[in-house]
């Protein structure tokens, strides 16, 4: 396999992790990963809340499920391995209101399906695990865990190299083209030929992928996050995370409390339609993006479906106190006044041309080409997973 090489369009945790797992697999392969940025994990892998979850969310046989409950196991050992920080602290789903009771115990009856059954257990001691946490019941997730996900991507990339690899930051995918039997990538005036391609673009993966050759469907559209911090004299009052009940209307989570690897406690985040694919400020806006969005059908189909949420999450995201009342809903005593603004991730969600958020992974195969179209939470978690899910793809 010496004389076989493979690029990898993206330096965001899956595509490293990918680039990593074919060093392994098949040695002596040259593995490629092309990025544009002028460093590894800078979008959706460097903006994340750190949560390592345990798959307790998803439906049975779908990809998150099988892939998030082994890439937990696998991440967790690699952490321990390579001394990146990773902290069991658990996670406490707290139902606050009546209506949301069924949904919780449906919740438990799945988390007890999963491969991994001691990831989940109910409990009505939860003041004992969060004494500050309010609500009507919960579900205590001892083993989702916080990490630094950025670290494990940056070690990740140092096993590629060492391996003989490269990372080729500063490299912008301009074009992809059929050099048949091989590839040719293009940035620019440079050039690199391989045998496979695999995609990994993240918030653009779309755009990659349809250079290669792959369906328009589904679109990439970006929802900024947004982040709260609690000032040092109550973050004691969150011990791990604290989270809603999911709504399974919506593929996000809600706003919620989260520890940081650093101790640092955030809230958060939100889900507002950003005004542009990068667009980590609500000041950054691109023209090209927002027409991208408005020509696609579905974008108005899912305006449709999803307006009254879209309005809310927007008022949150402009007004402190109308985003801490929801989150005072699982700590009434961290409000407003103990809070700062922090930062911001954008999430890359796919949106099927009939309006449907895609919630599950989705991938793409063209021949020689693979394209990981659909990559959300808890893809961070499930990165070794995936890359063994890819391989075995393509290889076995």
């Amino acid at each position: 396999m010496a004389d076989e090489t493979i690029g990898i369009v993206g330096a965001g945790i899956v595509g490293l992790a990918i680039g990593r797992e074919i060093t392994l697999r098949r040695p002596g392969t040259r593995v490629v990963v092309l990025e544009k940025e002028d460093a590894v994990a800078r979008h959706q892998t460097g903006h994340n809340s750190g949560v390592v979850h345990a798959g307790i969310y998803y439906p049975p046989g779908s990809l998150k499920a099988q892939l998030c409950t082994r890439g937990r196991s696998l991440l967790k050992e690699y952490c321990q391995e390579r001394r990146i920080a990773y902290d069991e602290c658990g996670k406490l789903v707290v139902a606050v209101r009546a209506d949301e009771l069924g949904r919780l115990d449906n919740l438990e009856k799945r988390a007890r399906r999963t491969p991994y059954r001691e990831c989940a257990g109910s409990t009505r001691r939860d003041r004992e695990i969060e004494p500050h946490a309010a609500g009507l019941a919960a579900l205590h997730s001892p083993e989702t865990a916080i990490t630094d996900f950025p670290g494990v991507a940056r070690a990740f990339a140092d096993e590629i190299v060492a391996a003989g690899g490269e990372v080729r930051l500063s490299w912008p995918v301009t074009s992809i083209v059929p050099a048949s039997p091989r590839i040719e990538v293009v940035s620019g005036e440079r050039r690199l030929t391989v045998d496979r391609l695999i995609v990994c673009a993240g918030i653009q993966s779309d755009k990659v992928a349809r250079l290669a050759g792959d369906r328009q469907e589904p679109i990439i559209i970006p929802f900024r996050g947004e982040y709260m911090r609690v000032k040092p004299e109550k973050a004691d009052m969150v011990r791990g995370m604290i989270y809603p009940v999911p709504d399974p209307r919506y593929p996000f989570l809600g706003v919620h409390f989260t520890r940081r690897v650093t101790g640092v406690v955030e809230v958060g985040p939100n889900a507002v339609l950003a005004t542009a694919r990068e667009g980590y400020k609500r000041s950054t806006f691109s023209v090209p993006d927002l027409a991208a969005l408005a020509a696609w059908p579905g974008a108005w189909r899912m305006a449709k479906q999803h307006w009254r949420t879209g309005i809310k999450e927007v008022r949150g995201s402009l007004s402190k106190r109308r985003y801490m009342a929801e989150a005072m809903r699982y700590v009434p005593e961290i409000g407003a006044a103990d809070v700062v603004r922090a930062g911001a991730g954008v999430r890359a969600q796919a949106l099927d041309r009939d309006g449907s958020l895609v919630d599950d992974f989705r991938i793409h195969r063209m021949g020689a080409v693979t394209a990981v179209r659909n990559a959300p939470s808890p893809a961070a978690t499930s990165s070794m997973a995936i890359a063994e899910h890819v391989l075995g793809a393509i290889f076995d």
